[in-house]
C-alpha cells in the first residue's frame, strides 16, 4: 500500500491507537485486546521494548486486519528499523528537519509532529503530506481549528489528550483521524480486567463512528 492509500485508509478508521506497551509480550496482548474491541490502526511507539519485533510479530500476526505503523520515530536507526519491520506509517512527536527527508525517503506514510504554523509551514515545505497534533492537550481543539484556517488544505491527526468523550469535539474542529495513547492503550494488561480494556476500546470506536457522521 502506498503512502497515499495509508492516509486515505488513516482516515477511513479515524482511529489510531499509542501503544507504548512496557515490553514486547505486554505490547502484544494490548493490541490484542484492541483488536478485538475493533480498532485496528495501531501504532506502537519506539518506547516499547523490542519495538521493531512487536512490529514484525503484529503484522505476522493481523497482515492485512490492521494498519500498523511506528512511532515516537526520532533517529535515522529508527527509521531503518522501523521500515525494515513492515511499519506502513512512521510518526514522530516533532518536526525534525534533518529527519523528516530520511522519514520521506522510505516511501512510507509520515506524520511529523507539529504545533505551531512555523512548523506546520517546516514540515510542508520539506514534503509531509500530514501531520501529528501534538501534544493536542496544549491548546484542545481550538488550538487545531484555528490552525486550519491558514492551513486549510492539511491533514491533522491529534494525539494526546484525545478521550472517547471528546473525539467528537476533534472531529468537528477539522481532524482527519485522532491518536489515542493512555486512553485507550495501557502499558500491559497486567492487573487489569482484559475485557474491561476489550469494552473501553470498542466503546472509543464506537465514539470516533458516531462523531464522524456528525
Amino acid at each position: 500500500m502506498g503512502s497515499d492509500q495509508v492516509l486515505k485508509k488513516t482516515g477511513e478508521l479515524g482511529l489510531l491507537a499509542v501503544v507504548r506497551g512496557e515490553s514486547r509480550q505486554a505490547a502484544m496482548e494490548v493490541v490484542g485486546a484492541l483488536v478485538e474491541g475493533g480498532v485496528l490502526g495501531i501504532e506502537v511507539t519506539f518506547t516499547t521494548p523490542e519495538a521493531p519485533q512487536v512490529i514484525r510479530d503484529l503484522g505476522s500476526e493481523y497482515g492485512d486486519d490492521i494498519l500498523l505503523g511506528a512511532g515516537t520515530v526520532i533517529t535515522p536507526e529508527q527509521v531503518a528499523q522501523a521500515a525494515e519491520a513492515g511499519s506502513a506509517f512512521l510518526v514522530s512527536p516533532g518536526c525534525d528537519p534533518d529527519l523528516l527527508p530520511t522519514m520521506l525517503e522510505t516511501g512510507l506514510l509520515v506524520l511529523p509532529g507539529v504545533l505551531t504554523p512555523s512548523e506546520v509551514m517546516l514540515a510542508r515545505r520539506l514534503g509531509a503530506p500530514a501531520l501529528k497534533f501534538f501534544p493536542g492537550s496544549s491548546g484542545g481543539p481550538s488550538h487545531l481549528k484555528a490552525l486550519l484556517g491558514p492551513f486549510p488544505d492539511v491533514s491533522f491527526i491529534p494525539t494526546g489528550g484525545v478521550s472517547a468523550d471528546n473525539v467528537s469535539d476533534w472531529f468537528a474542529a477539522g481532524a482527519l483521524a485522532v491518536g489515542a495513547g493512555s486512553a485507550l492503550a495501557p502499558p500491559s494488561l497486567a492487573g487489569r480486567d482484559r475485557a474491561e480494556v476489550v469494552e473501553n476500546a470498542r466503546r472509543f470506536a464506537e465514539a470516533v463512528r458516531t462523531a464522524r457522521k456528525r
